[in-house]
């Protein structure tokens, strides 16, 4: 009885785990529309179904973004099209890197050495500019009497070497680059120099300065950042007239004049060490790439040029953009990154933007922006901002910035050259169009592609310019 009643109780026990196993089957959902994980048994339509609604995944709807594989891709195809192209020009041409010829691009004569005579002869404006300043500062100079001694002194600044450079036959065209190159900075830094000087004696007699004159009170209250910190030395004006602080800020990678610069608490000697490498390779590179890869493709271009067969030119042009692009860009990070480092690491400058993601411009504008930060910061304080303060517009101002570039650009390649052609003017001042078109009708991707092609074609087409009218007047009437 006892054994039968507790059977009893077991199967209905059992009983009531079914019933409510079944129960609880019956409220479980089934497999979702599409879900290929369920049971194919108990799939309500009977279809089997092992499909849902998605995207491709390369349509945009799709959310998609992980294209590091197609982008190792494109790196694997260029550095293999490129490698084509290097052992082409080998076998066409041979070896033609030669180093002793980079030296006769800056000397003729072993014994004159101008462009070097040239460079040192600037201190004399840099010793007229301070004692300028210590005059002002001591009020035995007026304000306008200041200003035009000033001027007339940045005006030789520009003048002068550029009358010695066309006098001079002995100075090379490379050399006189690195002349005039120098000259500019120095007038780019003493320009800046007079004007934080001006702000100072405005501040210090309660007119109106500038925000963020130079005096470097935003400076000391930054806090220490990876690659240094502010000196904890502090000069106010007039004690920061001295040759010690004004050649600091000549020698610094900086345009932009301040009492007191951030500064990096120590030299960082692997860091150091690694940037000059890159210095040294680079600069090799550089100077073997444009032996072997640019110096044939010019000289191949002058008979098209010549016969004004448009077809060849098209071709020569698109052959040259990729050696000179490459070029460019190797000639960016040695520079901006490698030359720049190395000269602020050794001062201990603290201020290492010496560039932003141009890379990534949408816009022309954008890019002008970004690419030379010591230049655009010079614009933005020295140029820019002082128009918007007397009165003019935006526009008015980016178009004056513009044609001062245009300038320079143009300064420095047609009196080395002795010619003057104003295609660096040109391609500077076409930059004005060509940013508002892109602002106004190109967007996101495709103006970063529109960017891009600017930089890729047009350096080639001033390059072939330049080259060819500089063959005609040098080379062609001697044959």
């Amino acid at each position: 009885m006892g054994d039968r009643g507790a059977a009893g109780g077991g199967t209905r026990r059992r009983r009531g785990g079914a019933a409510a196993a079944a129960a609880a089957a019956r409220q479980t959902p089934g497999p979702a529309q599409g879900d290929s994980g369920g049971d194919p048994g108990h799939d309500p339509g009977g279809d089997f179904r092992c499909h849902k609604v998605q995207e491709s995944l390369l349509s945009s709807a799709s959310g998609y973004s992980n294209y590091r594989g197609i982008l190792n891709w494109c790196v694997v195809m260029l550095v293999l099209s490129n490698a084509r192209l290097f052992l082409e020009n080998l076998i066409k041409y041979g070896i033609l890197v030669d180093p002793i010829q980079v030296v006769s691009l800056f000397l003729k004569d072993p014994y004159s050495w101008p462009s070097l005579c040239l460079v040192i002869v600037a201190n004399v404006f840099v010793v007229v500019a301070l004692a300028l300043e210590k005059r002002l500062a001591a009020g035995s100079l007026s304000e306008g009497a200041g200003a035009a001694l000033h001027g007339l002194n940045l005006l030789a600044i520009l003048c002068f070497p550029a009358g010695v450079v066309l006098v001079v036959t002995s100075i090379t065209p490379v050399g006189s680059v690195f002349a005039l190159a120098i000259y500019t900075i120095i007038f780019l830094k003493l320009f800046s120099f007079r004007d934080v000087n001006k702000w100072c004696r405005d501040r210090r007699e309660g007119k109106n300065a500038p925000p963020g004159n130079g005096d470097g009170s935003a400076a000391a209250a930054g806090a220490k950042k990876a690659n240094g910190d502010v000196g904890k030395s502090r000069v106010t004006y007039p004690a920061n007239l001295t040759y010690r602080n004004l050649y600091y800020f000549l020698f610094a990678p900086t345009l932009c004049y301040e009492l007191n610069f951030p500064r990096s608490p120590r030299v960082r000697k692997r860091f150091l060490l690694r940037r000059l490498f890159e210095m040294l390779f680079f600069i090799q590179l550089l100077v073997g790439l444009i032996q072997q890869w640019m110096v044939p493709t010019i000289q191949n271009s002058m008979k098209p040029f010549r016969d004004m067969d448009y077809s060849r030119i098209i071709e020569r042009l698109l052959k040259l953009a990729v050696p000179n692009h490459l070029i460019w860009l190797i000639f960016f990070y040695w520079f901006f990154h490698s030359c720049l480092n190395v000269v602020a690491e050794v001062m201990q400058f603290g201020d290492r933007e010496f560039y932003r993601d141009w890379w990534n411009s949408e816009s022309v504008t954008y890019f002008w922006q970004n690419w030379n930060i010591p230049v655009h910061k010079w614009c933005l304080r020295h140029f820019y901002k002082p128009m918007l303060k007397r009165g003019a517009s935006k526009w008015a101002a980016q178009t004056a910035v513009f044609l001062a570039s245009a300038f320079f650009h143009e300064y420095l390649v047609s009196v080395p050259l002795k010619m003057f052609r104003l295609w660096a003017f040109m391609g500077m001042a076409a930059q004005i169009p060509l940013a508002w078109f892109v602002s106004k009708f190109l967007r996101g991707n495709y103006g970063n592609a529109a960017v891009w092609i600017s930089l890729i074609i047009g350096q080639p087409i001033a390059v072939l310019m330049y080259v060819h009218d500089y063959y005609v007047l040098n080379y062609e009437g001697n044959q």
